[in-house]
């Protein structure tokens, strides 16, 4: 061999001599990108199952609010109902004060029409049958609505 082969040869052995180092660093480099990955994936793959838990979630929350307002309405619907009944019992009330008050009137001396009756106090007259099934109902409604139930 001569002199420019083994120059040749000395240059090749001293270039894979300095290749082998970052030879060694690419390999690491390569490897710590390699489990970066695994990471990434095992961090994306955690995120995704978080997504579909808070979308569960959400959808419990959104069933239980429905629930929830329904059964509002249905309560707003019961007072609305009550509402009105105890206006007509508010209205038949002040008649029946009118009524008793003109009674009393009547029954002093000196006031009222002569020749009246004094009004009984202690029999009143007997209530209509409608007014009692209302009366019968609202109290049948109010135990339900206190938790007491018939």
């Amino acid at each position: 061999m001569n002199w420019i082969e083994w120059l040749l040869q000395a240059g090749l052995v001293l270039g894979l001599a300095c290749a082998l180092p970052v030879a060694l660093k690419l390999e690491r480099a390569l490897t710590a990108l390699r489990k970066d990955r695994a990471q990434l994936a095992a961090t994306v793959q955690g995120f995704t199952d978080a997504t579909r838990e808070a979308e569960a979630a959400i959808a419990r929350l959104r069933a239980a609010a429905e629930g929830a307002g329904r059964q509002v309405a249905d309560q707003v619907a019961a007072a609305q109902s009550l509402r009105e009944d105890l206006r007509y019992l508010t209205d038949r009330a002040e008649a029946l004060a009118d009524r008793l008050d003109a009674g009393v009137r009547a029954s002093r001396p000196g006031e009222g029409a002569p020749g009246r009756a004094p009004v009984s106090a202690a029999a009143p007259p007997p209530r209509p049958r409608a007014e009692q099934d209302l009366l019968r109902a609202l109290g049948h409604t109010i135990n339900q609505g206190l938790g007491r139930g018939s």
